[in-house]
């Protein structure tokens, strides 16, 4: 199992540890305010959408630029 598939069963796991940027759609920690890739700072919170979201999320390559692609 890759990193990103990983990433996507804690998710999926945790769903209420985590929200979805409306923004980027970028899942990150619940406790952030704004969005660490775009800056946006309006989430959907919903927990089955979370989840539907991490299993897309998880069975395809990275698509979005990171914080850490731009470094």
């Amino acid at each position: 199992m890759d990193a990103r598939q990983k990433a996507a069963k804690q998710i999926a796991e945790s769903p209420q540890d985590f929200k979805i940027c409306e923004g980027c759609e970028s899942i990150v920690m619940i406790n952030v305010q704004m969005c660490p890739n775009c800056h946006a700072y309006r989430f959907n919170q919903s927990e089955a959408d979370i989840i539907k979201h991490a299993e897309i999320l998880g069975s395809r390559e990275q698509q979005s630029v990171t914080s850490e692609d731009l470094s």
